[in-house]
């Protein structure tokens, strides 16, 4: 009868001789395996990286200045979208997260109401922030907060609004529920009002959601087209009058660009420019968000270029994608039989604002050896492991037996 030594040995000897059949054996491969469909929200084509768009005769051209990190064109009615360069690329999105902020908490007040503001509320609002400029112990209605929140970004204002809203902790937990309802997946909501903190990250996709849900809010459409207001000031000590100061829209592009509705305009240090425009030409309503170009100029000068190209190009392309619609109340998910990945839910997002950014796909034509390779390898790596487990076992049956 062999010793435990011997059969340990013979067994280390038929494994190291399999593993070059393993590796060198076609028929362990077969026929290169199709990657995965993509779970981007919107379509498989929307979570591919570089220009996506596909044109029919007469379409025009593409513009060829972009600097973009991510951009989107997409038709506000029909959700289709144009043509998109890495739309779901995760980014900081600077003041365009006030969108979501207005589609979660602008619906729960009316217009008219008054609120006189504590000192509490309008404290702990980030260095750098901007204001419009309110004041503790005044009131306010709610529609001249909603203008400060519009027109200055005041950072202020969407403290304030938070506050009666129950906090800023609650009012981020239902931003972020709303971004759920909304299929949103590339965002993460830490603070309301869009400063920069460590993990909160939007997408271009998300954030063109947010402002089509947006813009079928009256209101909600009113302030963001909004160039010019009287907002209250303080109260004059002497006559006891309160006085009252203009702001004026921030959007470089409202009242400029033919047919803008608006939207929203962010600039931070660790954002850059980001901004979310929409149109209205010939019943047609266009939404163009860009994240992250060169420089603050160039975030509207690339917006209006990309919705020129839309307007013309809108019945010359077919759509790459879609924006999805609001799931249904109980969370069923929704889903297109003409888009397969309309409703497929993306991964969770990661923390890291640059930890998605896409990558390049494996080259076409690589005979299948990405896929062989790590397979046989991982076959020899269960031949070696079913051996180790062997020798562990024989070495405890041999200790039992010299006992």
């Amino acid at each position: 009868m062999p010793t435990p030594r011997h059969t340990i040995t013979r067994l280390c000897a038929a494994a190291t001789a399999a593993l070059p059949v393993l590796l060198a054996a076609p028929a362990a491969v077969a026929t290169p395996q199709a990657p995965p469909p993509s779970t981007a929200v919107g379509g498989e084509r929307l979570g591919l990286p570089g220009v996506q768009v596909n044109p029919l005769p007469g379409a025009p051209a593409l513009p060829t200045d972009l600097t973009g990190q991510s951009w989107i064109v997409s038709d506000a009615s029909s959700g289709e979208v144009l043509a998109a360069y890495n739309p779901h690329l995760k980014l900081p999105p600077a003041s365009t997260l006030k969108i979501l902020f207005a589609d979660t908490v602008l619906p729960k007040f009316d217009r008219n109401a008054v609120h006189k503001v504590a000192d509490e509320e309008i404290q702990n609002i980030g260095p750098g922030s901007s204001l419009v400029g309110i004041k503790e112990d005044l009131e306010y209605r709610v529609e001249d907060l909603w203008r400060g929140v519009f027109l200055s970004s005041g950072n202020d204002a969407v403290h304030v609004l938070s506050h009666m809203n129950g906090g800023i902790q609650r009012t981020v937990a239902e931003m972020q529920a709303r971004a759920d309802a909304l299929q949103a997946k590339d965002t993460k909501v830490i603070s309301p009002d869009g400063y920069d903190m460590d993990g909160q990250v939007s997408s271009a996709y998300d954030l063109s959601l947010f402002a089509r849900a947006g813009l079928r809010n009256a209101d909600f459409r009113a302030y963001c087209a909004t160039r010019d207001a009287m907002f209250p000031g303080a109260v004059d000590k002497n006559t006891g009058r309160r006085g009252s100061f203009g702001i004026a829209n921030t959007d470089r592009l409202l009242g400029k660009y033919p047919g803008l509705i608006g939207v929203k305009n962010g600039t931070t240090t660790n954002a850059g420019s980001t901004f979310v425009g929409a149109a209205e030409r010939d019943g047609r309503t266009l939404l163009v968000t860009v994240m992250h170009p060169a420089s603050y100029q160039k975030v509207y000068d690339e917006t209006a270029e990309l919705l020129d190209w839309g307007f013309a190009a809108a019945a010359k392309v077919k759509p790459v994608g879609r924006l999805v619609d609001e799931r249904p109340a109980g969370g069923a998910q929704p889903t297109d039989p003409a888009d397969g990945a309309a409703g497929t839910p993306a991964p969770p997002p990661h923390p890291s604002p640059t930890a998605d950014r896409p990558t390049a796909a494996a080259p076409a034509g690589d005979g299948g050896r990405g896929w062989a390779m790590p397979a046989a390898l991982g076959v020899a790596a269960a031949v070696a492991v079913v051996t180790a487990g062997a020798v562990v076992v024989l070495r405890r049956r041999a200790g039992r037996g010299g006992a």
